[in-house]
């Protein structure tokens, strides 16, 4: 079998996304005709049919989907491959991936002290709810990474713990307690286990408004302001705090702001712990 080309995948996952060979062809900005041969020879080399057509719908097969689900990942690995090229040519920026509700403090201090250290690039943050998948395809250098994530063929460091605390309204009778557990907040039917896909400043606001009650890092308390509590969460484990990125690829600038990084954890703790010490893991 010949080897697909990226320009097959890219037009396949186009009219895989719209459906449609008409509005595909347009974002492609190409005629549909060509396209749709396109994708006939990709289905004549795989020797697998892709998609179902009809007169009126055009339809993902089983294999389709399959092929969908692996294209997008290799179209990834690609422009991975081609960011990692040119960080490691002379990196223009650091593209640094965390979740939207990222508490400030730890962030603040990394970049400060890294910004401190010669030769230190601008570092950009990439706002997203799979910090892993950003550094795994190359939209990231690196990652900020909370609790129990896979971090298989990624180098890490170890950062140090953050408590669990829960983020209630300030007038909310629960709010006056020194300490919670899980089953006091599932008796409330504002308790989101899992944190809505939004932004920080977008929760705190929800729960200030009392339209909502989530659990968070120790490290989001220093943006609640003056209508939200956070009270510990007694009977839930501390989450450890890992930097993650790409394992053997050579980064100057990522590694210079690692080293700060894990440098200012240490140096932020008057007593840290032994669990909360930083240790860098290859």
């Amino acid at each position: 079998m010949d080897r697909v080309e990226t320009r097959e995948l890219l037009y396949f996952l186009t009219v895989a996304e719209e459906l449609n060979f008409g509005r595909a062809a347009t974002r492609l900005g190409m005629a549909q005709p060509p396209l749709s041969r396109a994708i006939g020879r990709l289905e004549r080399r795989i020797g697998v049919q892709l998609f179902e057509r009809t007169s009126r719908r055009v339809a993902l097969t089983g294999a389709g989907q399959v092929f969908l689900r692996e294209a997008r990942k290799a179209l990834g690995a690609v422009d991975g491959a081609v960011r990692r090229a040119q960080q490691a040519a002379g990196p223009r920026r650091l593209l640094l991936a965390v979740r939207p509700d990222t508490g400030a403090d730890l962030l603040t201090d990394a970049l400060d002290n890294y910004a401190r250290q010669p030769g230190a690039v601008p570092v950009e943050l990439v706002f997203t709810r799979d910090q892993i998948a950003a550094v795994r395809t190359g939209a990231a250098d690196l990652a900020l990474v909370c609790g129990t994530e896979d971090l298989t063929g990624l180098d890490i460091a170890e950062l140090g713990t953050e408590a669990p605390v829960a983020l209630l309204p300030i007038i909310d009778p629960l709010a006056a307690r020194r300490s919670l557990t899980t089953h006091d907040l599932l008796a409330d039917p504002r308790f989101q286990a899992d944190c809505p896909p939004v932004d920080l400043d977008e929760i705190l606001v929800r729960v200030a408004l009392g339209q909502l009650i989530i659990v968070a890092g120790h490290g989001t308390t220093s943006r609640l302001g003056t209508r939200v509590a956070a009270v510990r969460v007694t009977d839930l484990p501390d989450t450890q705090l890992t930097l993650c990125w790409p394992r053997r690829t050579p980064h100057p600038a990522r590694d210079a702001f690692v080293h700060a990084t894990t440098l200012n954890t240490t140096h932020r703790r008057a007593t840290p712990t032994p669990s909360a010490q930083p240790t860098l893991t290859r």
